[in-house]
Order: structure tokens, then sequence, then C-alpha cells
């Protein structure tokens, strides 16, 4: 582990705020990437499940976007293949009503710049969410409307939806998604990492 990574994993700057959430939880920076790495995911923030880990996408949405990009558990968490970059790196909390609070802000202001100049150039970026298109597209979009011109962005950068259980009526109403996108990104997932 590097010097970016070991700062990263000790930060502490949102305890205050999460101390302040439903779940008043401590800071748990999961962190998985490594400079070289062919595939970055850029995603959201961790769940409660991955908090619990400290390893991401340990939870039926990992399963779920492993299926999408063609790849086994094996090769996922490969650091040397696959870095896994969220808009903020712990868990934010839940609210009162127990829904998922958004990645804090400061996270990616403090940290984003820093580990994409230390990854520098990876041939294959895929997206997961809002918050992500956000941050790397610059999206002020609806994740509909980001996701369905995926070939405006296509082959270095894919946009997807985060997959989350909540959004399996969104994927049935958009079949598209898995007709068309899914298996140009697997094949495109396969070309990066066996070049």
């Amino acid at each position: 582990m590097n010097s970016l990574q070991t700062e990263i994993e000790s930060c502490r700057i949102c305890a205050d705020k999460f101390k302040g959430t439903y779940t008043a939880h401590e800071p748990r920076p999961v962190v998985w990437f490594r400079s070289g790495a062919r595939l970055l995911v850029a995603g959201q923030a961790p769940g409660a499940r991955v908090h619990a880990s400290g390893r991401p996408f340990t939870d039926p949405s990992g399963d779920r976007l492993r299926d999408w990009l063609g790849i086994d558990e094996t090769v996922f968490y490969d650091r040397a293949h696959v870095a896994i970059v969220p808009m903020a790196f712990c868990f934010p909390g839940y609210n009162e009503r127990k829904a998922d609070l958004p990645p804090p802000t400061v996270c990616g202001r403090t940290w984003h710049g820093r580990v994409m100049e230390e990854l520098g150039e990876v041939p294959l970026t895929v997206l997961i969410g809002g918050h992500a298109h956000r941050y790397h597209l610059g999206s002020r979009t609806a994740v509909t409307d980001t996701v369905s011109n995926w070939r405006d962005h296509a082959p270095r950068v894919f946009p997807l939806p985060h997959p989350s259980w909540r959004n399996t009526a969104w994927l049935k109403k958009n079949p598209w998604f898995e007709a068309e996108l899914l298996p140009v990104l697997r094949a495109r997932v396969q070309e990066v990492l066996n070049d």
C-alpha cells in the first residue's frame, strides 16, 4: 500500500458528520486502487455491508455489477487490473428514515484529484450512478438520459445506473440496457483486461 492509500485509510474528516447520522458510525475508508489498473469502477459510496467488510461491492449490488462487467470476483478484486474509486470512500450512513445519505462532497474534493493522478491513464472507466456521472462527465442530466447516451462516451467510458436491487424496475423498463449496452461493455472489459 502506498502513502496516498494510507492517507485515505487514515482520513477522519467526516467523523463528526457520521456521528450525527442515524447510524452514528465511525469512518472506515474503503480503499481499493493501484496505479496501472486497466479498469476503473467509479462508484458512489460504500454501503453498510461494505463498511462492515472493508471490501468494495461485497453485497448483491456487487454480484450484479460483476455480472454486468462479465468478470468474476478473482478478477474484480485484483487491484493490478481493477481500481474501485467511489465518490466517497466511507459509508455516508442512513438518515432517520433509514435511507442512504449521499456521498459527502468533501471526500471527492479532498482525494479524487490525487487518486486520478496516481491512477494515470486508465483505458476503461465504468461510472456507477448519478454522482459519478456528474463528477467524471460533468453530466447534469438524469441517470436514464446519461446512460441511454452511452455511445457518446464509449469505448473509454460507460455510464451505468447503480446495480442496486432498487433499480430492478428501471432495468425492466429499459431493456435496451441489457440488450445493447452490456454486450459492448463486456467485450470492452475483456479487451482491456487482456491487452
